[in-house]
């Protein structure tokens, strides 16, 4: 199994009436920038393990694990709403870095709340690194309607146990999961994420670390309009990290490909694109040695 190099620990803070599980790397100390590192869609803040190992520096990790991921139990809800995301961060960094700037790092779902972020508050950011939080499609009014109607329906699917997720007979079991979904991922990585991603039931099941209810579509339209005058306040410097084998087509077949996501990003002041060969838009587990080179030399 994969060998960790650099121990992290575990915090609870309290923040927005949820426990907050928070994995910490490193201490606080004069000249120290805090990096804090957010996780994506169904991943947890463990995912990053591989990356702090690689770095290089001595640096001051903060990683949460969202609400309803990890070991930051869901909220008293059964669907989840992007703004609660800007708004957890917000308080996540007054805990940690009140009256700070922060270097952030976001990797897909965590890449599109840092952008957003970032533009919302550009004085609590110093740098930023956007890991393919490549946005979503464009969407007209019109679509509005079935939107609200899809909502409703994937609701009752949940309430039914339609949408749950799928439990593993064991760790090995999670572990072939991780593979099957990532083939550049060796079985060391595997074997270790497995029992983060995942945790034993009393059942002696293995259960994903995440809320079946992150699957519900979103009731709002996704809109460009905002987002890009969210883009256009990004005063920070952005890094925009693409690995060579982008999901874009695989996910949106030709509904939003890549060259729009650079049009997008045309409207951020100060941004630089840097790729990673041999890599998926996992690229954390895929390169992590050249993503830390990456993050160390644009913090620097």
């Amino acid at each position: 199994m994969y060998q960790v190099k650099r121990p992290c620990r575990s915090e609870f803070v309290p923040i927005r009436n949820l426990s907050y599980h928070v994995q910490v790397w490193g201490e606080p100390g004069p000249g120290k920038t805090p990096l804090v590192m957010v996780h994506g869609w169904m991943d947890v803040a463990a995912s990053y393990q591989f990356v702090v190992d690689a770095m290089a520096q001595d640096h001051y990790i903060i990683a949460p694990d969202w609400r309803g991921y990890g070991k930051t139990k869901a909220p008293l809800a059964d669907n989840y709403w992007f703004p609660d995301y800007l708004a957890d961060l917000d308080f996540l960094l007054d805990h940690y870095a009140p009256g700070q700037a922060v270097n952030l790092v976001g990797h897909s779902m965590g890449g599109n709340v840092v952008m957003l972020y970032g533009g919302v508050r550009p004085e609590r950011i110093r740098r930023l690194v956007n890991l393919e939080g490549f946005g979503m499609p464009a969407t007209i009014p019109a679509q509005a309607p079935g939107r609200f109607a899809t909502w409703m329906d994937e609701l009752k699917k949940l309430h039914a146990g339609e949408m749950d997720l799928k439990a593993y007979d064991s760790a090995d079991g999670v572990a072939r999961r991780l593979m099957k979904t990532n083939p550049r991922l060796g079985q060391d990585k595997a074997d270790w994420l497995a029992r983060h991603w995942a945790a034993e039931t009393p059942e002696g099941q293995w259960a994903i670390q995440g809320d079946a209810a992150h699957k519900i579509s979103n009731a709002q339209l996704y809109r460009v309009e905002e987002v890009l005058e969210i883009y256009k306040r990004l005063t920070m410097p952005v890094l925009a990290v693409e690995a060579s084998d982008n999901s874009l087509d695989q996910w949106w077949r030709g509904k939003y490909t890549l060259a729009q996501y650079h049009e997008r990003l045309q409207v951020v002041p100060n941004v630089e694109i840097a790729h990673i060969n041999d890599a998926g838009h996992m690229m954390h587990h895929d390169q992590p040695e050249v993503l830390a080179a990456l993050i160390e030399r644009f913090i620097v």
